[in-house]
């Protein structure tokens, strides 16, 4: 007779087993690449918010005012555009990682579609506007053309995820 190879039982896990935050199927939902993803993401959002309503100057108004606080971001004037935007973008690349909730499974399409989306409303929305309306939406008003770059840069995130569908 042949021995019989001796193999582990395989154990199967319910849902009811596996925790929400260590889930061995799905991976760990909050890795530092996630957490750093986030961090960058959400202070991205943050400089521009604090540079269009603190820091910078409404050009409509006459005289012109003097800009807000600190000196440094009202130097930089639509730097701080590139700057938060530019932490936003690569927020998102950081996040197309395997490790991440965003880097696998559903997350990839949901962001990737998402991605593109935002990408093509702010091109779309650009368009439309152009001409005399532009100046009354915030942030697109003091981008002008730049506005396309930034619809393309959000496509180019969806592109990344697409990289990582399977």
């Amino acid at each position: 007779m042949a021995p019989q190879s001796r193999s582990k039982p395989v154990r199967s896990l319910s849902r009811s087993k596996s925790s929400g935050f260590l889930d061995p199927q799905r991976g760990p939902m909050l890795t530092p690449r996630f957490i750093a993803a986030l961090v960058l993401v959400v202070l991205g959002v943050a400089w521009i918010a604090y540079y269009y309503l603190a820091v910078r100057v409404d050009p409509t108004v006459f005289p012109e005012p003097k800009p807000g606080q600190p000196g440094f971001m009202a130097d930089l004037k639509n730097w701080n555009y590139a700057i938060g935007l530019g932490a936003v973008m690569v927020g998102l690349f950081v996040a197309a990682h395997p490790s991440t909730p965003l880097g696998r499974n559903r997350g990839v399409v949901i962001t990737m579609l998402s991605c593109f989306l935002i990408g093509l409303i702010w091109i779309c929305t650009y368009y439309v506007f152009t001409g005399t309306h532009l100046d009354k939406i915030p942030v697109f008003n003091d981008l002008g053309q730049y506005n396309l770059m930034v619809g393309i840069a959000f496509m180019a995130v969806g592109f990344s995820y697409a990289t990582r569908w399977e």
